[in-house]
């Protein structure tokens, strides 16, 4: 059972501030799980301290049961998708997929197996005579997933392999890494700063600020049931409105909003409170609130309308048939409210 645990994991470059600090996570067995989170926040440094290739301060990493934090990255049996592909420019594609195994000493015969199986999966099978650079940005990152797929690993890591590909060509190559994980099941830990990505692709998703593990959880229940503001702002958008608590409710724009008593306790003692709303939840029949649009954007089939709400800067979604005037009406029901506290940023 090749599952990954992070016990008490820290990392520091300084002694006196740590970059990762204190992640526990436990890694189930062939799941696929994405880290995600915003530039600088350490997805990626968790994703070499696994492999191996940044030493940890502190805790244990664990693979198949066994503490990893002293071996070579080479005798932990994992394999490492980067983001720049890698490959060398002077072989071809049967030689770059080949190269670790020659390097272990494999026999030619079962080489030339495993690279015409992973060449097979991945649709390369006419390409591997091709040198790097008669390939497409796809081809190339479908060679470097076809070098960690021949070594048969325990473990699959992927730093960002989508990002340096055109909108289109990432839709494809998210289809085909799930593809690839039905086919092999086998463990993928997958980093990305892209919230359609983790959506998309995740068993469960690790959300990560600054160091730290802000949600754990699968995608449903992190889009559905955020634990902080951070975690339902970076997942799937939301709109976030401060408002003043009353005794009955809060105000939206001079519109009171009446909530019932099960919210209320949750807002007692409060005088200030965070209201979060989806773009797409403001079609709803409950409260009808007018805004004045300030930007109308077509994005296709829908349209893009930015407004204010307390004065902060909101969008909402609508088909892109719909009519937007200078006064604008948006439709709020109180179930699709999210409240969180105006400090922490915790959910209420």
């Amino acid at each position: 059972m090749a599952g990954v645990e992070l016990k008490n994991i820290k990392k520091s470059y300084d002694t006196r501030h740590n970059v990762i600090d204190d992640i526990n996570a436990s890694i189930k067995d062939k799941e696929f799980v994405v880290i995600v989170g915003a530039s600088g926040c350490g997805k990626s440094t968790i994703l070499r301290m696994i492999a191996g290739l940044e030493d940890i301060t502190g805790g244990e990493i664990l693979i198949e049961d066994k503490v990893v934090n002293n071996l070579h990255p080479k005798d932990r049996d994992i394999a490492f998708v980067f983001q720049n592909y890698a490959l060398y420019p002077h072989m071809s594609v049967y030689d770059n997929m080949a190269f670790g195994l020659k390097m272990r000493k494999y026999k030619k015969s079962e080489i030339k197996q495993k690279v015409e199986e992973a060449a097979e999966i991945l649709g390369l099978k006419s390409l591997l005579n091709r040198k790097p650079k008669q390939l497409s940005g796809g081809q190339r990152q479908r060679v470097a997933l076809g070098r960690a797929i021949v070594r048969n690993p325990k473990v699959f890591l992927m730093d960002e392999p989508l990002s340096n590909l055109d909108a289109n060509l990432r839709v494809k190559m998210r289809s085909e890494i799930k593809k690839l994980h039905k086919k092999l099941e086998t463990t993928f830990i997958y980093v990305t700063h892209d919230q359609t990505e983790a959506l998309t692709m995740g068993d469960r998703i690790m959300v990560l600020d600054k160091g730290k593990i802000q949600q754990f959880d699968t995608p449903e229940n992190i889009y559905a049931h955020p634990e902080n503001k951070f975690v339902a702002g970076f997942l799937g958008q939301m709109n976030f409105i401060n408002s003043e608590v009353n005794d009955d409710g809060v105000e939206i724009n001079g519109c009171k909003i009446l909530l019932d008593e099960n919210i209320m306790r949750r807002l007692d003692g409060m005088h200030e409170v965070i209201i979060g709303i989806r773009p797409e939840a403001m079609n709803g029949n409950e409260y009808y609130i007018s805004v004045t649009p300030e930007i109308t954007e077509l994005t296709g089939s829908n349209k893009n309308i930015y407004f204010k709400l307390n004065g902060v800067d909101c969008q909402t979604i609508v088909p892109a048939e719909t009519e937007v005037d200078t006064d604008f009406s948006i439709g709020i029901d109180t179930k699709d409210l999210y409240f969180f506290d105006s400090f922490s940023g915790e959910s209420l």
